[in-house]
């Protein structure tokens, strides 16, 4: 997937790339309190890469070029800031003026620490918490940083465990919502996977504060890499796995958090083949109950009922990654080949741009 994209950056036009995006004017608002606008890491088609804004009505807000490839990305709440993370290993985020895309902080993980893509804010604000691994003895961790304080490292948490990827916080803004994927890589190795037979995932909820794990609840098979989570409006917790077993298998790669277990969600078997055994996006709608998912392995993005796992749309995209909810009860989908796509339960998915970049897994 990965080389994929690299390979269609180098057979795009190259020579810079043309930012008008023709087509979007019809992108609803951002279901959320933050600033009317979105944003995205992008790979450009002369190799480098960047993170990129635009507005609802399609006009690009700032583009601002970075060393490094990113991943995803957070905003920090009434503060003006957007955060981006180096892709997994990662070895820094960078914090940009939301409204302009200005440079503001480039921090680096501490020695013997790597990034691995995400992070999440605190409600008010103040508090960064960011998934990392201390890779040589593969243990995963939550490091804090104080926004206030020029992103100051201040504490460590301990997840007892290998491979967190994706944090969120419950609307209770006390407690983190962590996906622990559960496989031990190294960076002098690139990507490999060196502990299959062995892996450990889980869903881990922690206490912001203390760094208390005050649940952990593993999936059924120890190969479901719990890597991706969102929380609904009303605190439903869901998780998405990547399966790490063979292909011809196709077991269950979403689940809720109900009654102190995962309940898994299977729908039909040609649904299950078109996700390929990977998640690379779960987002619960804030307005409703409906939760979107996408799989760039599978082309395939889906929306279903989050209570009782009723399939509602399906859509081919080929190598959709990124999802996002938009105010009125729909999802924006990107694709790692430029498209961005508006789907919703009751109307077909619809395309409202196709740029000559590619965005990567995540869109805030």
């Amino acid at each position: 997937m990965h080389l994929h994209r690299r390979t269609l950056l180098k057979a795009s036009v190259g020579g810079g790339i043309a930012l008008a995006l023709t087509g979007c004017s019809m992108l609803p608002r951002k279901a959320s309190g933050e600033p009317d606008h979105y944003a995205g890491a992008i790979g450009l088609p002369d190799g480098s890469f960047g993170v990129s804004a635009f507005d609802r009505t399609g006009n690009v807000l700032w583009q601002t070029p970075v060393q490094t490839r990113c991943h995803s990305g957070c905003n920090r709440p009434a503060r003006g800031e957007t955060l981006f993370f180096d892709r997994r290993p990662g070895w820094s985020f960078y914090v940009l003026d939301t409204t302009t895309g200005a440079f503001k902080h480039r921090i680096d993980a501490a020695a013997g620490e790597h990034f691995v893509g995400h992070g999440v804010f605190s409600l008010d604000g103040r508090w960064l918490y960011v998934t990392a691994s201390r890779y040589e003895q593969g243990e995963g961790i939550i490091a804090v940083y104080d926004a206030e304080k020029e992103y100051q490292r201040t504490d460590t948490f301990d997840l007892n465990g290998i491979g967190p990827h994706e944090l969120t916080m419950h609307p209770d803004g006390e407690t983190l919502v962590i996906g622990l994927g559960g496989i031990l890589t190294h960076p002098d190795y690139d990507r490999i996977k060196l502990n299959l037979d062995t892996m450990d995932p889980a869903l881990l909820l922690m206490n912001r504060h203390s760094g208390k794990i005050v649940g952990r609840f593993k999936p059924p098979h120890h190969q479901q890499s719990a890597r991706h989570v969102s929380v609904s409006g009303i605190g439903r917790v869901y998780v998405a796995f990547q399966y790490q077993g063979p292909q011809y298998e196709t077991p269950p790669l979403l689940a809720r958090l109900e009654q102190g277990k995962l309940r898994e969600y299977r729908f039909d078997a040609d649904t299950q083949k078109a996700m390929a055994n990977y998640i690379a996006s779960v987002v619960a709608h804030p307005e409703n109950d409906l939760v979107a998912a996408a799989s760039p392995v599978g082309g395939t993005a889906i929306i279903f009922r989050g209570r009782t796992g009723e399939l509602v749309n399906r859509a081919s995209i080929a190598d959709c990654a990124g999802v996002q909810a938009l105010a009125g009860g729909d999802f924006l989908i990107s694709s790692g080949q430029g498209k961005l796509v508006r789907m919703g339960a009751t109307t077909p998915a619809r395309e409202l741009a196709d740029l000559p970049v590619y965005w990567d897994h995540h869109l805030v």
